[in-house]
């Protein structure tokens, strides 16, 4: 099976954070975002990657070609506007063949979840994540109507009152290339872009199978604090190992587990780095200074003798 990632977004909320990158180059714990998003799907088999990015994010080329471990083929398209995920997808559609997935960058699930949705029978068109959330949340997604697994309806952000159930599509799907018939016909939006749902809906009209899987959790890197919430997770996970660059050890430096330093991370004397510290490369840490439960991405600069708690330096 392969997989579209949608990775072309300018992640306007998380500025800072994405002044000089994109979202998807976003690094949570040394990994950037985009590849964990994918890493559910690597887990369940998927080894062809097809990435819908903006022109100017050299860095993910970059870092697929060249840097990733992960055992994938990477090829790219270039979105030249953000006019929505419909879009987006009918530029991959020449490199589909066959069933395919498709994922934002910037949203996590678990890989039990991931199974759930490839075991779903093949003859479905169309496989929708979904997530039920509170009453506040339905303004934010496509809301569904169910009858039992199969989806009927979906309401693109329809206002509480309005809303057909409690229960959302995620930006993660599994389709068969008949979806891919409908792009073409999915007319601009009231804000401007090609909703991904106006094509899934066109499947529903014309009695194709779509059929929605509960997933447990989720999560959704949208803002910084979305970011440093992400970070501590990993760290209380004990799934990531520590880590610390062969340079970045200076005279006096106190580390307390966990932490994750990379390599040419710049740390003065007499620092105290930890518990659940990330320090990106090209970063730098003053004199006597003091991070905990922090991030300071490369460029972020802690003074001399500063105190720095629960915060992302950029």
């Amino acid at each position: 099976m392969q997989a579209v990632i949608l990775a072309a977004g300018m992640g306007t909320r998380l500025r800072p954070v994405t002044a000089n990158r994109s979202k998807a180059m976003v690094p949570a714990l040394g990994r950037p975002l985009v590849e964990r998003a994918l890493l559910p799907f690597t887990k369940n088999g998927v080894r062809d990657f097809v990435f819908v990015i903006s022109p100017d994010d050299a860095e993910i080329r970059n870092h697929f070609t060249e840097r990733t471990s992960l055992d994938i083929t990477a090829r790219f398209v270039i979105q030249e506007e953000r006019l929505g995920m419909a879009h987006a997808l009918r530029l991959a559609a020449p490199l589909v063949d066959g069933r395919f997935v498709v994922s934002a960058c910037d949203s996590l699930l678990d890989p039990a979840h991931v199974r759930k949705l490839f075991s779903v029978d093949d003859e479905a068109d169309a496989v929708l994540s979904l997530l039920d959330v509170e009453p506040e949340k339905l303004c934010q997604s496509g809301v569904v109507e169910m009858d039992g697994v199969q989806i009927r309806r979906i309401v693109e952000k329809p206002s509480p009152a309005n809303a057909p159930s409690n229960t959302v599509s995620l930006p993660h799907y599994v389709f068969s290339p008949r979806l891919l018939e409908f792009l073409p016909s999915v007319k601009p939006s009231l804000r401007g872009e090609y909703e991904l749902q106006d094509a899934i809906q066109g499947l529903i009209d014309c009695d194709r199978t779509v059929i929605g899987v509960l997933a447990d959790k989720r999560f959704q890197v949208s803002s910084p604090e979305d970011l440093l919430e992400l970070t501590h997770q990993l760290f209380s996970d004990g799934s990531e190992p520590l880590r610390i660059g062969p340079a970045a050890v200076s005279r006096g430096l106190n580390l307390v587990e966990p932490y994750h330093i990379e390599r040419g991370a710049v740390l003065g004397d007499d620092c105290e780095v930890g518990p659940e510290v990330y320090l990106e490369s090209g970063c730098h840490i003053g004199y006597g200074a003091i991070v905990r439960r922090s991030v300071v991405l490369r460029g972020g600069r802690v003074a001399e003798s500063e105190t720095v708690e629960d915060r992302i330096v950029t």
